[in-house]
């Protein structure tokens, strides 16, 4: 059952040979300051990609990653126009990670509806917005592929994480779509969809966390093998296995995780 977290990480050791090539790859990583985000930014550069393009809304929200291959740029996935000045400065992207996102707690029945729109506009019409301006330059590069970084709670609605659950369910839906879409384009579509990582955003929930790192390592050796939905943490493991037994089972365990809170 999912709610067994353990402490060991995801065996990091590929039993196939690789079928994606990262090391000639040059990836673009939007929400890349913290988090998942800058973990795969650190993760594909220990990977050997040509070079990083690593987006945040601010520049100088960026840690300084040291290294020659990793190029800052401003993006905020809500503003057609940042949008369109980081395509421009980025036209030899062939691999593009979108993680940015947001989170907004509360209960479905009474939360703000402006936060539950926020979680919609950045999760998945901000995620659709890259992708659109980007298609054109991926269409150009060979065996393209896009990385929406999801969440397990796209097969589960967690409570007080309503507003979020639906944005993310949604972005897996819209993932699902452009795979069947740009699949005669040459261009694959994966999902990452992590479980309780221990960043900023889930600081507040009372549970156990895999590190980011660990997470980012297994998001690029899932990206190396080819695999299209990743689980890149053991809690993500658990939880998918649930649902693939029987979706109700993990809508079950989430209810009563809830209600022994």
């Amino acid at each position: 059952m999912f709610l067994r977290i353990y402490s060991t990480s995801i065996d990091p050791t590929p039993t196939e040979e690789p079928t994606m090539k990262l090391a000639d790859r040059t990836a673009f990583v939007t929400g890349a300051n913290r988090g998942i985000g800058r973990a795969t930014v650190t993760a594909l550069l220990d990977a050997g990609v040509r070079k990083v393009y690593a987006g945040a809304r601010r520049v100088d929200s960026l840690p300084a990653f040291d290294d020659p291959r990793v190029q800052p740029v401003a993006i905020d996935i809500t503003d057609p126009a940042t949008i369109e000045a980081a395509a421009a400065a980025a036209g030899d992207v062939d691999l593009l990670i979108n993680n940015a996102g947001t989170a907004a707690f509360g209960k479905l029945e009474d939360a703000p509806l402006e936060s539950v729109h926020a979680d919609m506009e950045v999760n998945y019409f901000g995620t659709l917005n890259v992708i659109r301006r980007f298609l054109p330059i991926l269409e150009t590069r060979r065996d393209a592929a896009i990385v929406n970084v999801v969440t397990i709670a796209a097969f589960v609605s967690f409570p007080g994480l309503g507003g979020y659950s639906a944005s993310k369910a949604a972005l897996y839906s819209l993932s699902q779509g452009l795979r069947i879409d740009l699949a005669p384009r040459g261009i694959s579509v994966h999902t990452v969809n992590p479980g309780p990582i221990d960043t900023d955003m889930a600081k507040d929930l009372d549970m156990a966390k895999t590190t980011p790192e660990t997470a980012a390592h297994n998001i690029v050796r899932g990206l190396a093998n080819g695999d299209i939905d990743i689980f890149p943490d053991p809690a993500a493991v658990d939880m998918f296995g649930v649902w693939q037994g029987n979706y109700r089972d993990l809508e079950a365990a989430v209810s009563a995780m809830h209600h022994q809170a």
